[in-house]
């Protein structure tokens, strides 16, 4: 075993002539595992909240999308898009066309974004986990407008407007002809009005699908947005053990440039990019706390080299020379900052276990929120990304202490 390391392990364990080395020692230790603890807990906490947003937006938002990188609608049914169709890994392919609408239900009106979609929509979301209310249907063949139509509000929609499911009363939609001017002597005529029956209210827990959502059938939006084929967006469930990141890229070659191809966190970039950013700024600020820790361990080591004076002075009698002398402290400082890592990354995954599991710290009042508790995901990348910043923080924060104050203590 090396000497320098053998002699510092010694030295980190034994007891001291002074006691109040021995505290210094550990509050360095406590200092550094605290901060890390605290970093380990605090990038779990930003990883749960990271999976929640993930999962709410799962609930309505598909594996991929396609959308034009231009203007608002394109034609699926071209050739273009045969190879998509064609592509094995894919399961279910949606089409939905949307728009703002206005919604008036007796004497209440609000605006919306209506969404057309397929029959088969409900294979590529699990509406039926979201329902507050009622029973998510569509009826596809409802082009015509003495057809039965059937709609399904945001919460937040249904809340302004004062419906629930199943109410005898039709909801009103206007949409404003494409095509034709404003008729100044009579505004009604320049809208397109379609009624429709609320069959069930779904909850996201997304205030931009809960407050903003209608669904109705593809074909019953055409018609109120005056369209024949076109479409919104493709939207893509690909099939159990298929690579999204794979059959996006196969998607993009062919489709081109001229569409956008999404997948559910470039969809959500926004509210993905800021979780993000707040997690990495929180993470530079627990540094700087981690670097504030790191100046116990200096003053720990001026303390033991003076400590320790009467076994340097018996080390150079044995033929040591500074040079040795110095690694010694300097293993010293690496073995607290290692230990007080090590401890602290191990309690702060303790800690994101008992939450994840039990739930001690909750968010507020029971049912409030999208969930009780605060959510944790521990990675196991984050671990070794903070064990590598803590070790070359510490590393680089005693390496030219312990060599000026060998200078100073040694001669």
């Amino acid at each position: 075993m090396n000497l320098s390391l053998y002699i510092a392990k010694r030295y980190l364990f034994s007891k001291k002539s002074h006691n109040a080395i021995n505290i210094i020692s550990m509050v360095a230790v406590c200092g550094v595992a605290i901060a890390t603890m605290a970093t380990v807990c605090t990038l779990s906490v930003f990883n749960g909240f990271e999976v929640l947003i993930s999962n709410m937006f799962s609930s309505f938002d598909p594996e991929l999308k396609i959308t034009p990188a231009k203007g608002k609608v394109f034609d699926p049914s071209t050739t273009l898009f045969a190879p998509v169709y064609s592509l094995p890994e894919i399961d279910v392919i949606s089409k939905s066309l949307e728009d703002n609408v206005l919604l008036k239900y007796g004497e209440r009106q609000t605006p919306a974004i209506m969404k057309g979609v397929s029959d088969n929509f409900g294979k590529l979301a699990p509406m039926n986990e979201i329902l507050f209310d009622g029973e998510f249907r569509i009826n596809e063949d409802s082009a015509s407008e003495e057809d039965f139509v059937y709609a399904n509000l945001g919460i937040g929609i249904a809340s302004r407007l004062g419906m629930n499911s199943n109410f005898a009363s039709a909801l009103e939609i206007y949409v404003p002809k494409r095509n034709a001017q404003v008729n100044l002597s009579n505004p009604i005529s320049s809208f397109n009005l379609g009624d429709a029956y609320i069959s069930s209210v779904f909850v996201v827990n997304q205030p931009v699908y809960d407050d903003n959502y209608l669904l109705v059938s593809l074909n019953f939006a055409r018609r109120l947005l005056d369209y024949q084929n076109e479409v919104s967006a493709l939207e893509i469930k690909v099939k159990e053990g298929a690579d999204i990141r794979t059959v996006q890229k196969k998607i993009r070659q062919i489709v081109g440039d001229d569409f956008l191809v999404k997948d559910r966190y470039q969809q959500q970039e926004a509210a993905f990019k800021m979780v993000s950013v707040e997690k990495w700024v929180t993470f530079l600020m627990l540094c700087f706390i981690l670097l504030i820790a790191v100046f116990n361990i200096i003053g720990s080591l001026s303390m033991l080299m003076v400590d320790k004076q009467k076994d340097i002075f018996t080390l150079r009698n044995l033929g040591a020379g500074n040079r040795l002398i110095s690694r010694i402290f300097l293993f010293e400082g690496w073995l607290i900052l290692s230990l007080g890592a090590i401890v602290g990354i191990v309690l702060g995954v303790l800690i994101c276990l008992g939450q994840h599991y039990f739930g001690w710290l909750q968010l507020g009042t029971q049912g409030a929120f999208a969930v009780n508790a605060y959510p944790v995901r521990i990675e196991i990348g984050d671990i070794a990304m903070l064990l590598l910043v803590v070790l070359t923080i510490g590393f680089s924060s005693v390496t030219y202490p312990v060599r000026y104050l060998s200078q100073k203590w040694l001669k």
